[in-house]
């Protein structure tokens, strides 16, 4: 691997500061663009040539990807560390057959997903209902994974909810919980308790909390709450029965889980047909993951341009900007997938890593970034590469020239990042406007836009189920394929564990049952000031 990591960085220094633009013939922009079903990659606008892209793809192949790739979806316990398979592409190709420890996973998986569109039918259609009627609200309680993802998704595809209004509440400040319920009418609305092990501290919180508040006009609030977990003891003493529990697997990761149960709030909203194509979306991603050369591999050549820009070129963070309002959601939603599962300090074996692992994940929906960040992006010291999506069609046709100026934007955007303007080109402007001397350079030199910085397009027809599970199947493949270079275990996260314990520990020393004793200066002094 060595070899193959220097002769990239070699390549990369060689090429440094190389304009973009000059890479451009008349062959280019095809050459360095992919497509699968429908949705094109762009590339074109990075430095990266034939030779470096060659470059990458040998690495890729030196890293054993492909071979990485068969075993994740064969169901070998790739998360080394925890001892676990990696199957949540099990959750939407209901079709195939999985081994893991000598027994096929995919009668329980498909039993689920069954029990999960029983539930939905059965509630969309008022046979299961609230103690007021038809259910017209649904809360999840939920954090991290448990959240994040049917909450991006609800508002992604908003133009196809037809059922209960989906509401999320994660954050265990109080002020969530009350922002969320504030208007709702607790006899008409169901809660979903999303958490693998039922013990998660701000989501059992979160939940204590709702029923309280359901409890003020409902009898029986637990006949009002679902629970998304494997621990049936615990939903059980909660008071849910296990005909409304719904349990996956410890090979489903929590930033990875949306297409099982945890997306039971978007299979409500949306209904299951619709669910089960975003299934489909990225079932089809999975199987041009695994049959597409790497070449024409939108993962692959999305995570080799990742390792260009962050481990060859040294740019430590990615903007992810959406030219699709209802993806508003999608950058924190990558945040997580992205920072949690590559954001590791030590190779599988435990090494020390010899280079920087995943990059900063950061954005906004355009056009609101233009008029936030995108000064520091054209104009700053630092370049950001950045990764533009964007829809042929919206979902509004009488709205259709304000989807053209959408897309206007975005592609000038994208060029205007690789053109830039010019010293000369800036001077000429200002000398229009009457300048002369030294404010004539002084005004020229504000506008120059030093260009040559990199981007990607995502280019697809319309967001709907199927394009949303092909956007996130191919950003977790993505991750996949950037985790197999790095040697690392993109599939646990211990790094959030510390902070969990020393909250616990925290808590009775904020409500005056311990003392600061063995906390630093620091924390004990803001403790005391807390506790007044």
């Amino acid at each position: 691997m060595k070899q193959h990591w220097d002769a990239l960085k070699d390549h990369a220094a060689a090429v440094e500061g190389r304009r973009i633009l000059d890479l451009f013939d008349a062959s280019r922009a095809s050459d360095f663009s992919a497509e699968a079903d429908g949705m094109i990659l762009d590339y074109a606008k990075t430095n990266i040539d034939a030779r470096g892209r060659a470059l990458l793809l040998t690495l890729a192949e030196a890293a054993g990807v492909a071979a990485r790739r068969e075993a994740m979806f064969a169901g070998e316990k790739i998360n080394e560390t925890e001892g676990r398979a990696v199957l949540h592409t099990a959750l939407r190709n209901l079709s195939a057959s999985v081994v893991v420890d000598g027994r096929d996973v995919m009668p329980e998986v498909r039993a689920t997903h069954a029990r999960m569109q029983d539930f939905a039918r059965d509630l969309r259609a008022g046979r299961f209902a609230g103690q007021g009627g038809a259910f017209t609200d649904v809360v999840n309680i939920g954090i991290g994974g448990s959240d994040l993802g049917p909450a991006m998704a609800y508002l992604a595809l908003a133009p196809f909810v037809d059922g209960p209004r989906a509401h999320f509440i994660s954050n265990v400040d109080g002020a969530h919980a009350a922002d969320i319920l504030k208007g709702l009418n607790p006899e008409t609305t169901l809660v979903i308790v999303a958490s693998k092990t039922f013990t998660t501290i701000e989501t059992m919180t979160n939940a204590e909390t709702v029923r309280r508040w359901m409890a003020a006009r409902v009898t029986d609030p637990a006949a009002q709450f679902v629970a998304v977990s494997t621990a049936a003891d615990r939903t059980a003493a909660f008071g849910i029965p296990p005909e409304r529990v719904f349990g996956f697997e410890d090979w489903v990761g929590g930033r990875y889980s949306m297409w099982g149960p945890i997306g039971l709030s978007l299979m409500l909203a949306i209904g299951p047909e619709r669910f089960d194509e975003f299934l489909a979306g990225g079932a089809a991603m999975d199987a041009h993951f695994r049959t597409a050369p790497l070449a024409q591999n939108l993962p692959v050549l999305l995570a080799l341009v990742g390792i260009w820009h962050n481990q060859m070129c040294g740019h430590a963070s990615r903007a992810v900007l959406p030219y699709d309002q209802r993806l508003a959601r999608l950058p924190a939603y990558l945040q997580q997938l992205e920072m949690e599962s590559n954001g590791k300090r030590v190779a599988m074996d435990g090494s020390d890593l010899p280079y920087h692992s995943g990059p900063i994940v950061w954005g906004e929906p355009g056009t609101n970034g233009q008029h936030a960040f995108y000064q520091l992006i054209h104009q700053g010291t630092r370049i950001v590469p950045c990764e533009f999506l964007l829809a042929r069609r919206g979902h509004e046709p009488d709205l259709a020239h304000q989807h053209l100026l959408l897309a206007a934007n975005c592609l000038a955007q994208s060029e205007a990042l690789l053109r830039g303007r010019s010293y000369e080109e800036a001077r000429a402007i200002m000398e229009k406007k009457g300048l002369t001397g030294a404010e004539l350079d002084r005004q020229a030199r504000h506008r120059v836009f030093p260009g040559n910085r990199p981007s990607t397009t995502l280019a697809y027809d319309q967001l709907t189920p199927f394009t949303l599970g092909q956007i996130i199947a191919l950003y977790e493949h993505r991750v996949f394929v950037e985790g197999v270079i790095l040697g690392i275990n993109s599939y646990d996260q211990w790094g959030v564990e510390l902070g969990k314990e020393l909250a616990l520990a925290l808590q009775p020393v904020l409500e005056g049952r311990a003392l600061t004793t063995g906390k630093d200066g620091s924390t004990a002094r803001l403790a005391q000031w807390f506790h007044g």
